[in-house]
């Protein structure tokens, strides 16, 4: 083989790899960005009657529904702080005078360890409007009851969406 040739077949070689480099750094640049999936904040988890449920397994919305700024995150900090997981906080879409939680489940033992953080909160049917139990405070709230509820014990079989990596 002469030089000439040898020369010729390297040179084809090379251009044929930066052909084929360019075309996979095309295809690589103009490849959508990954998404991160959503990590979901809680799943639903079965407790037996008798069983506990415990403040860090129930992860708790919390949404204004008074004319004061700021309540909603204030309530959530308290909750936060007594060991709830923390879940969306907001304004409520309609406003309420006193302290509700919105479940269709009056008897779930989540939604009745919730209930007994705070002072006079009524069970109400409501839309989910966040993960987990959902709180509208009121223009009547003021705090959350001194006395602290660690756990409640399931009277009957149910169902809660209970926070993600608790055990």
């Amino acid at each position: 083989m002469t030089a000439a040739l040898k020369s010729g077949v390297t040179l084809a070689v090379l251009a044929m790899l930066v052909v084929a480099a360019a075309v996979w750094g095309w295809a690589a640049l103009t490849e959508p960005l990954p998404e991160d999936e959503p990590v979901a904040i809680c799943e639903p988890t079965n407790v037996a009657a008798g069983g506990e449920v415990r403040r860090d397994q129930v992860v708790v919305s919390v949404f204004n529904g008074s004319d004061r700024s700021g309540l909603a995150s204030s309530t959530m900090a308290q909750l936060a702080e007594r060991g709830f997981v923390e879940g969306d906080v907001g304004d409520a879409p309609l406003p309420a005078a006193s302290t509700q939680i919105w479940s269709s489940e009056p008897t779930n033992p989540a939604v009745l360890l919730v209930q007994q953080q705070f002072k006079q909160a009524r069970i109400v049917a409501g839309d989910p409007l966040g993960d987990g139990i959902v709180v509208v405070v009121g223009d009547k709230f003021k705090t959350l009851k001194n006395k602290q509820v660690e756990s409640v014990l399931a009277e009957s079989a149910a169902t809660f969406c209970r926070a993600t990596g608790s055990e």
